[in-house]
């Protein structure tokens, strides 16, 4: 069973790595790790600010914000390619998020297909 810190740790682990496959719960762990992040960056900014959105506070935990979003886009991309794999299909699906408006619909759905049972092209069923 994949565990939140385990597939964090998988996440980081697998920096810039296109290739294997990466399970539903590897990538939703991931999602929701990264989820809580950014609305604790962006809620203590709010606080720091007393709502207002000017001040130092405020501007230093966007600003750290920003980095850390800028700092997750590659492996990001890795992770969603790993489980595109897993669903058997190709990385290049990934750009079909590019078309506007159904096009992160599309790619939500195909992140919430259940994984290709046993191994396929892309290397064995992970855990």
């Amino acid at each position: 069973m994949v565990t939140i810190s385990s597939a964090v740790k998988g996440f980081y682990g697998n920096y810039a790595n296109f290739k294997g496959r990466a399970s539903i719960s590897q990538y939703w762990w991931v999602q929701l790790y990264l989820f809580i992040v950014v609305c604790v960056l962006a809620g203590l900014a709010f606080i720091c600010s007393g709502g207002s959105q000017q001040g130092f506070g405020y501007w230093f935990f966007m600003v750290i914000n920003y980095i850390f979003c800028l700092l997750n886009i590659i492996p990001s991309i890795a992770l969603t390619v790993r489980r595109l794999h897993d669903t058997s299909r190709g990385g290049g699906w990934y750009f079909i998020g590019f078309i506007p408006f159904i096009g992160s619909i599309w790619v939500l759905i195909l992140m919430l297909l259940p994984s290709t049972q046993g191994d396929n092209r892309f290397g064995p069923q992970p855990f």
